[in-house]
């Protein structure tokens, strides 16, 4: 089993920063990729970006140039480094890993609210 635990959310003006963080705890010796999505109130869960364990890294056209996601692997941690946010950034950011074979593994989410 793997345990992934979001945090950094919040509450944040329109044009402000947050950075979020996922750490990964129990079987992540064979964790591949790694991604952020978010939820917005009344919508469908979205993908915003994704890293391998190589490190390429893969973004939605809404999030492109605004959003940087990283690993440590020392560190067994992801982040999502979230800049120029707007009022559609808003909703709950999961990370989820993928493990080959063994299937896909969620957070429990953190909020992010940016304030227009």
């Amino acid at each position: 089993q793997v345990q992934l635990v979001e945090s950094g959310g919040g509450l944040v003006q329109a044009g402000g920063s947050l950075r979020l963080s996922c750490a990964a705890s129990g079987s992540i010796f064979s964790i591949s990729t790694m991604g952020w999505y978010r939820q917005a109130p009344g919508k469908q869960r979205e993908w915003v970006a994704t890293i391998t364990t190589g490190g390429s890294t893969g973004y939605a056209n809404s999030v492109k140039g605004r959003f940087t996601i990283s690993r440590d692997n020392t560190k067994n941690t992801m982040y999502l480094q979230m800049n120029s946010l707007k009022p559609e950034d808003t909703g709950v950011y999961y990370c989820r890993a993928n493990r080959p074979t063994y299937g896909e593994y969620w957070g429990q989410g953190t909020q992010v609210t940016v304030s227009s």
